[in-house]
């Protein structure tokens, strides 16, 4: 089987920390497997769609609308106080630290970047969001839209050089860039925030055994507090892993679905 966290490999301090606790989560399931790379910009639909997928990180809205649904294993809880012990995530909104942009309001006319138009976060999520001011001005909120820029990182790029003057960042991955890339993050400031959603999920193919799975979830379970994991943790900002509820991601479904009945299809 393979493992892969390329959703919350922010960097490579990052990346070698999650190849850390996957390979120690792999051991300690008795799972024959690897930690595999997946980088951009292969497109992480073709990751999810592996038969010998064991764990990875699925976004939230393409899991609610997978058939047949990756089998979910548990729910990352991030350390920052903002998330109050729960495996939950939103979307900055973020600009440049010097921008004149103080509201969602001073950003439109502006241009907006996203990830890719399948993320909760980089997509899904900020459209909902906006709906309403769409609905409000009768049309585009932006003068134009860059992307699909893949990856929080590339987003977070696009406004520091100026390509874009806002754009959606997953708070976890926000975080991250906070701890582990501040030269980078020093330069965004956040004019607001989508509610809160459940975090996306590590999940295994459908088609793994069920022993494999119930392994693969309680040596997660586990490496939420392996004495031998607390460097990656603290690299990882998690405070542990718990049950994946996958009913809990169709509300993601509904909110994509709300967004289109206010007349907002598209980031524009």
């Amino acid at each position: 089987m393979i493992a892969n966290a390329r959703m919350y490999s922010v960097d490579a301090a990052c990346a070698a920390a999650w190849r850390a606790l996957l390979e120690w989560a792999l051991h300690r399931a008795g799972v024959e497997g690897e930690v595999v790379d997946h980088r951009p910009p292969l497109p992480l639909e073709t990751l999810w769609s592996r038969p010998d997928l064991g764990c990875a990180f699925m976004c939230g809205y393409p899991f609610a609308r997978a058939t047949p649904q990756p089998i979910p294993l548990v729910a990352l809880v991030p350390s920052p106080e903002r998330y109050r012990g729960k495996p939950v995530y939103w979307t900055d909104l973020v600009v440049r630290d010097d921008a004149p942009l103080h509201t969602i309001a001073d950003a439109f006319g502006r241009v907006m970047a996203y990830t890719t138009e399948g993320s909760q976060s980089g997509y899904q999520a900020p459209r909902r969001f906006l709906a309403p001011y769409a609905k409000e001005r009768g049309g585009s909120l932006f003068a134009s839209t860059i992307g699909p820029l893949i990856t929080p990182r590339r987003v977070a790029e696009a406004i520091v050089t100026g390509a874009a003057d806002i754009g959606p960042l997953d708070s976890y991955a926000h975080d991250l860039l906070r701890q582990n890339e501040p030269g980078i993050a020093s330069r965004l400031r956040t004019i607001a925030s989508t509610p809160p959603m459940p975090i996306p999920p590590l999940v295994a193919a459908p088609t793994i055994g069920s022993g494999d799975a119930k392994r693969l979830r309680e040596a997660l379970y586990a490496a939420g507090g392996a004495d031998e994991l607390q460097a990656a943790r603290t690299a990882l900002l998690i405070e542990g892993f718990v049950p994946a509820d996958a009913r809990s991601y169709a509300v993601l479904v509904a909110e994509a679905a709300e967004a289109d009945r206010l007349g907002y299809p598209r980031l524009a």
